[in-house]
């Protein structure tokens, strides 16, 4: 009987939870659910929040309600308490989230488990994210890294759903942080690389879908907000005091980088300049990947709109760093 168990719990695959927050996405929720469960992986437990949507999305999710362990379409206090709200639900072993506009690609889920459950001692592993827009035209492939603690403090931002980390791990740092509504996943992964190791797949597994109403186009100055705010926080805490004081001037231009980014995706371009001025002088290194977006904002204050025109077309190629849920 022993030997059979054994045989039983090989054949077995161990369960995954995949949360969706949702709210008043419905042109792109199906596709969303659609891409969870087309997933060549047959042990999944998919969950859906809804923070009470009145676009029809609260039909969508009935439609598949057959196949999903758990819905809800109430009002929240936004993404981080519907996610904190998913996984008190959650059975798997693993765990993701997926927002309510972005997508899982083929076979994500599969080869996302296989590397967990082949190393122990992995707490999370992330893969590459495509940008798209609104008509799932690709406009982008966010490519990271082998990527340590170090490098997500000094704001090397992951691309959200491209992340499966350990159910255990996520209750031993406490889910996410309701203080945080824009970076709130990229400071879930500052903790959960304190605790355990992560690893980069080099393999793309998701989309994240880019448009007029998502809050990294809608709400861009609020990213540069969170992003001294978790500074600081980093700044603060005695966790991270030794890493704090080999890195703090990275880590602080790292901040002015996200900021610079995010108000130059918004239109403004005179505090963008500032932050990343603030940046170069902290540590140019941080900054001198984005000198192009330093002379495009410059472009744009002197109202040069040819030259500007021309360097858009020629070297700016958005890359926003993240993704959150809208």
């Amino acid at each position: 009987m022993h030997e059979k168990q054994k045989e039983l719990q090989i054949l077995i695959k161990p369960l995954i939870s995949i949360v969706t927050p949702s709210y008043n996405q419905a042109k792109y929720l199906e596709q969303t659910i659609q891409s969870v469960l087309s997933q060549d992986y047959s042990s999944i437990e998919y969950i859906v929040v809804d923070g009470g949507s009145t676009d029809g999305s609260t039909d969508i999710i009935q439609k598949y309600s057959n196949r999903l362990a758990w819905w809800v379409t109430e009002i929240d206090r936004g993404q981080a308490d519907a996610v904190n709200k998913g996984f008190a639900k959650a059975q798997g072993k693993y765990c993701g989230w997926v927002n309510s506009d972005d997508l899982y690609l083929p076979g994500a889920v599969a080869q996302a488990v296989a590397i967990l459950e082949g190393n122990d001692d992995i707490g999370f592993v992330f893969g590459d994210v495509k940008s798209i827009d609104e008509n799932n035209k690709i406009t982008n492939i966010m490519r990271y890294g082998n990527w340590k603690l170090t490098d997500l403090m000094r704001f090397n931002i992951i691309g959200q759903p491209g992340v499966f980390f350990r159910k255990d791990l996520w209750e031993r740092v406490g889910g996410l942080d309701l203080n945080y509504h824009f970076l709130l996943d990229h400071h879930l992964w500052i903790r959960m690389a304190s605790e355990a190791r992560i690893v980069y797949s080099g393999k793309i597994w998701a989309a994240a879908r880019f448009h007029s109403a998502a809050k990294n186009i809608a709400n861009t100055s609020m990213f540069g907000v969170e992003a001294i705010q978790l500074a600081q926080w980093i700044s603060e805490s005695p966790k991270f005091r030794g890493e704090w004081e080999e890195n703090k001037n990275k880590i602080w231009a790292g901040a002015y980088r996200i900021k610079g980014r995010y108000l130059l995706d918004g239109g403004n371009a005179k505090e963008s300049l500032k932050a990343y001025w603030s940046g170069l002088l902290l540590d140019p290194k941080t900054i001198w990947p984005e000198m192009h977006r330093f002379i495009y904002a410059i472009l744009c204050l002197i109202g040069l709109t040819s030259l500007k025109k021309l360097f858009l077309k020629m070297r700016f190629q958005i890359k926003r760093p993240d993704r959150q849920r809208d």
